[in-house]
């Protein structure tokens, strides 16, 4: 019993050392058979010293890069797209088969790991950002430019420090800005960059890259606005148009040479236009109660205000200006007040001549006194003075009535004469 024992502990012994025997010879070195992307993996295949060994084949390896000659060199370099980021890891099992010298075959399953690498983003160089004076100025960072490899997702995150004041940069890459004036200067002479940082996600790895800002090549026209940016004004004849115009030009505001306004009526004069520099600009115009006819009851004409730059670039903006009649009442209290004073100037005259009747009969009547004995008596008398000031009712002229009057009587005897004024 002990005998039979031993004897299948001899066998099974022997079994496995045979089967060893003929196994192919791989790497011993632990993890030999895990790889990342991009990374060389090479080894050479053996088989036991007992065998004699023909060549090496290898199959189950189609559609990768897998490589091993006659001699039993094994060469692999996974590209970078052999695993996506979202498996992160990828087997691929092999047959590594060995033909011996006397006519057998010896196969061996081998099973190789990928493990992804991820790969920063690739940042490219940029278009130059043009930009236009006073104007709200956006640059996209293009997708062609910067971009990841892997297919994972990109933020921007701005040097804040290296972005030029008012100047913004999103997330996505939207660069927007608005140069001042003295901004815009700036930058003929000094080239001027925004610094920025493409992380990819989610494992965050960074790539610098910077964006050269330049003012901008094309000859654009000059640019107006208006204050307020009413393109109908409607005013009375009496009423005030005020429009500020201020204009600046994209290519820097010194190219601007000239500005001024062409209107639609020729009585609107040129020097209601008050230049105060170049860039800016106020126009003032009453209209007057003469502007519009009696017979109409308003009046529409266009207002173009234009700027000029250096290569007869020009840009316009119309305004309409609807100007209604309106009634004068300043003439008209003066003319009723003219009326109102020839009324009394008038009456006063009629007091005055009344006056002077009353005088004249009272020295006649004293004298006729102061005569000898005399058959009939002479008496004057000045009878009551009404006088009747203006009145006005409603607006009509007819309606303003003056009057003043009197009664004179003289008695002589039985004569009486009457004289009514």
């Amino acid at each position: 019993m002990k005998i039979s024992k031993v004897a299948s502990i001899l066998f099974f012994s022997w079994a496995i050392l045979s089967v060893k025997a003929q196994q192919i010879l791989f790497p011993e070195n632990p993890g030999w058979n895990r790889i990342e992307e991009g990374k060389q993996l090479s080894f050479k295949v053996g088989i036991p010293d007992s065998l004699s060994v023909k060549h090496f084949h290898l199959t189950g390896a189609e559609g990768t890069t897998i490589q091993l000659d006659t001699l039993g060199n094994f060469l692999w370099k996974p590209s970078f797209d052999v695993v996506n980021r979202i498996e992160r890891e990828r087997e691929f099992p092999v047959i590594v088969e060995a033909a011996l010298n006397d006519g057998r075959r010896i196969r061996e399953t081998v099973l190789f790991y990928v493990v992804h690498v991820n790969r920063p983003p690739v940042v490219e160089d940029l278009p130059v950002f043009y930009v236009r004076q006073s104007s709200r100025n956006t640059f996209q960072i293009p997708a062609e430019f910067v971009y990841d490899l892997d297919g994972d997702p990109i933020i921007f995150k701005p040097f804040q420090s290296h972005l030029p004041e008012g100047a913004q940069m999103s997330s996505v890459g939207l660069i927007s800005w608005t140069p001042s004036k003295n901004q815009f200067n700036g930058l003929k002479g000094t080239p001027q960059y925004i610094e920025f940082v493409a992380q990819d996600q989610p494992d965050k790895v960074e790539t610098n890259g910077r964006i050269r800002i330049a003012q901008t090549q094309l000859d654009l026209p000059p640019e107006i606005m208006l204050v307020p940016g009413d393109s109908i004004y409607e005013v009375k004849e009496d009423g005030l148009v005020n429009i500020k115009i201020y204009s600046s030009d994209p290519n820097g505001d010194d190219n601007i040479v000239a500005g001024g306004f062409v209107a639609s009526d020729n009585r609107i004069d040129k020097k209601l236009l008050k230049e105060n520099s170049v860039q800016q600009s106020e126009f003032t115009w009453s209209p007057g109660y003469n502007f519009v006819d009696e017979a109409e009851k308003f009046k529409v004409v266009d207002v173009i205000f234009f700027a000029l730059d250096k290569s007869n670039n020009k840009v316009q903006k119309k305004v309409k200006v609807k100007i209604l009649d309106a009634e004068n009442l300043q003439e008209k209290d003066k003319l009723l007040y003219q009326k109102y004073r020839n009324s009394l100037i008038g009456a006063k005259n009629l007091i005055d001549r009344l006056d002077e009747n009353h005088e004249l009969l009272t020295k006649m009547y004293k004298q006729a006194k102061k005569g000898k004995k005399q058959r009939a008596i002479l008496n004057a008398s000045l009878g009551a003075t009404t006088g009747l000031s203006p009145l006005i009712l409603a607006t009509e002229q007819s309606k303003i009535v003056s009057g003043i009057g009197g009664t004179t009587v003289l008695t002589l005897g039985t004569l009486e004469a009457t004289e009514v004024i």
